[in-house]
């Protein structure tokens, strides 16, 4: 049997969008009529409300306040293999709209950069209503499909609906040249009221579509229970009985998606309603749209963001309920599976938030909801850590020295069996062991390091590289602070320390469990130090941690300028040293923090400086250790890098990142081991050449 070929859409290299906006929503649809018949390969309309959801997000201009109640926009774009057809398509476009009045004058942009943030925008219109709901109410979002002829009067008459039955917060958005749209508002089904509201709207709305302009009522999403009540009514009683024959055929039980599509009760859509109650201000803007749920570490172990507010919102709803004795057996096994299922294993990293497009951080609500659970035991323990830090940092030194020790003395094998029994003997109290858990540093003294260089910056080797030095298997057996010295030597900075350095930390260990207070107390003991180390932040500032300088950069507010080691030597130290690059295939592992930071491209571009081939695997986010979690819940750290070995090559020798604890993660689970970027500048960098002065030529005596 002939197969037949696989139908794909090119990825044209080259493209352009635009922003066109309108008087109103009925001339950007007919502006769409138009568009139909011209080189666009996608034309997105969004009413007056869809855009004052957005007016205010980034890489939008600031006069969309001001337009009036009535304006509409389209997103066009345009593709070509080539810039010269791409800019004739463009002008064919523009002269095609020459007759519809357009607000401004139509310009589109060929910048990767601008375009992709007008297309961030119209992904993000959704959520976006979801976010700014009143909290209570539930986000609804319906799709419909008119003829293309029939567009601009149908969306006009959607409009009016919205209008007449209150929905004034309501949007109209889609894909408008397929005659497909979205309207999404927002209901509150606390009130019998406004259950009745919401029928009468939705009765309105599918006459008007089926039965005025011949429409769908789903334009490209399956039909749930909202729109079960009314298969029949768009396709006729006769169709809809041999849907009904067909469904029962083939599933004479009715265990597939029962009620879903056929469905004999006319009042599911008012039944069973979803109620959104308040439960913690982080959240209570959350719609649950689950876009938060691929950047979470946990996702394939106990809960996902999306999860973990659901939880929390049941648990509140039981809280207020006035329900008898079963309410409270809900509501306290739900706390009690909670904690492993939505606390313990959740890593905290935020990734969540750069996904979510109102910006939310389950991560803080796990911070809260720690910050509750704490003992007055553990409050006093924490400050007694907090007020003498030396003492703990020690502690830590001579504890990772007894257990590198242990490690040399019984081997891997050996060292892993007896690590294992007395984890299952504790119940898993005791942390886990593996082969890469780092030495124990000595403590060291940190002196300035000034030879009168006009070069200087303030070094503040963080508390982990401190106290954790390279694990007993690592190719390199320097401190990373020792690497990021001669990498700063070599680009002739003079270094300065903060006093008082065995006291000092960012806060980000207290912050992580819930200690709010005691880290805000190391904050302000580190920015003190700072400030007069950097002479008022008159010297850049170097942390070598990525996830602590996260921390600062939120944290410290007296104007220092703050830099992680991979942003400092892309910006500052580049131009000053000598890269060669090593022959090798290396991995790049980009922490959650720096790339909340925006530092994925400096990442790329610093291994690209040193390493001929560079592979960054773009399924492994969040490594899942965590800080300390890798140990004491290492199922977390297995879970989210399953992905990361079968994304190596078989050539790879090493991996690289900027956070010490992530590292001990990645090289277990990496089969490769993984250390601080600082190693890898070092080792592929020298002093850069002063140039050669040119001899003064002799001038000729002039008689």
């Amino acid at each position: 049997m002939q197969r037949s070929p696989i139908k794909t859409v090119v990825e044209h290299t080259h493209k352009a969008s635009a922003l066109i906006f309108f008087p109103d929503i009925e001339n950007a649809c007919k502006a769409t009529i138009i568009l139909k018949k011209e080189p666009v390969s996608a034309v997105e309309l969004m009413d007056r409300a869809s855009i004052r959801s957005v007016e205010k997000k980034d890489g939008l201009p600031s006069y969309l306040k001001s337009f009036g109640e009535e304006v509409a926009a389209l997103l066009v774009e345009t593709r070509a293999d080539n810039p010269a057809s791409l800019a004739q398509q463009v002008e064919v476009i523009k002269k095609s709209l020459a007759s519809i009045p357009a607000v401004f004058p139509i310009s589109f942009t060929d910048i990767k950069q601008e375009y992709e943030n007008l297309w961030k925008v119209r992904k993000g219109l959704f959520p976006a209503v979801g976010g700014a709901r009143k909290i209570g109410t539930t986000v609804i979002i319906e799709d419909v499909a008119f003829p293309i002829e029939k567009l601009a009067d149908a969306t006009v008459e959607l409009q009016r609906l919205m209008r007449q039955h209150g929905y004034h917060e309501g949007i109209i958005f889609g894909h408008a040249l397929e005659g497909n749209l979205h309207f999404v508002f927002t209901q509150d089904f606390s009130f019998p009221e406004e259950v009745v509201r919401y029928q009468r709207f939705m009765e309105e709305v599918t006459t008007m579509v089926v039965e005025k302009y011949d429409g769908s009522l789903k334009g490209e999403h399956g039909t749930g229970r909202n729109m079960a009540p009314f298969v029949e009514l768009e396709w006729g009683a006769k169709a809809y009985e041999l849907m009904k024959r067909i469904k029962k055929a083939f599933d004479p039980e009715n265990l597939l998606n029962p009620g879903v599509i056929i469905n004999d009760n006319p009042s599911v859509y008012l039944e069973n309603l979803k109620p959104l109650p308040k439960a913690h201000e982080i959240v209570d803007k959350c719609i649950e749209c689950g876009f938060c749920e691929v950047k979470c570490p946990s996702k394939n172990l106990t809960s996902t963001p999306r999860q973990r507010i659901v939880i929390q919102r049941e648990i509140a709803r039981l809280r207020a309920s006035q329900e008898n004795g079963e309410r409270l057996k809900r509501l306290e096994r739900f706390n009690r599976d909670y904690v492993y299922l939505g606390e313990q294993t959740c890593a905290a990293d935020g990734l969540c938030a750069t996904a979510c497009p109102v910006s939310i951080n389950a991560g803080d609500l796990t911070k809260y909801l720690r910050s509750l659970n704490k003992s007055t035991l553990s409050v006093a323990v924490a400050q007694w850590t907090a007020n003498h830090y030396s003492t703990v940092a020690s502690g830590v030194r001579a504890g990772l020295s007894a257990v590198n020790m242990a490690h040399s003395l019984l081997g891997t094998s050996l060292m892993g069996g007896v690590s294992r029994g007395m984890r299952t003997l504790t119940k898993n109290k005791i942390p886990k062991w593996n082969p890469y858990m780092p030495k124990g540093l000595s403590a060291q003294r940190f002196r300035d390091i000034a030879k009168g260089s006009d070069l200087k910056v303030v070094y503040f080797p963080s508390c982990v590289v401190r106290t954790m030095g390279p694990a007993k298997g690592d190719t390199e057996q320097r401190p990373v602070f020792e690497a990021m010295l001669s990498v700063l030597e070599k680009a002739g900075y003079d270094v300065l320390f903060p006093k008082n350095m065995e006291n000092l930390c960012c806060g980000i260990t207290y912050e992580s469990k819930g200690f709010f207070e005691q880290a805000d107390q190391k904050s302000r003991e580190l920015e003190e130090e700072l400030f007069v180390s950097s002479r008022a932040g008159k010297y850049p500032i170097l942390c070598d941690t990525s996830p602590c300088l996260y921390r600062m950069r939120r944290k410290l507010d007296s104007g220092l300028k703050l830099y992680e080691p991979v942003e400092f030597i892309h910006d500052f130290l580049r131009d000053q040293l000598e890269f060669k690059k090593i022959p090798e295939t290396i991995a790049v592992h980009v922490t959650c923090s720096s790339t909340k930071m925006g530092l994925l491209e400096k990442f790329k571009t610093l291994a690209q400086a040193c390493s001929e081939k560079v592979v960054i695997p773009m399924k492994v986010g969040c490594c899942g250790f965590a800080g300390d979690r890798g140990f004491t819940y290492p199922e977390l750290n297995e879970s989210a890098l399953v992905d990361l070995k079968p994304s190596l090559p078989p050539d790879c020798t090493s991996g690289y990142s900027n956070s010490r604890t992530c590292e001990i993660g990645l090289s277990l689970h990496g089969g490769i081991e993984y250390q601080s970027i600082v190693y890898l500048v070092d080792r592929c960098t020298g002093k850069k050449p002063k140039p050669k002065e040119l001899p003064i030529p002799e001038i000729p005596e002039i008689i």
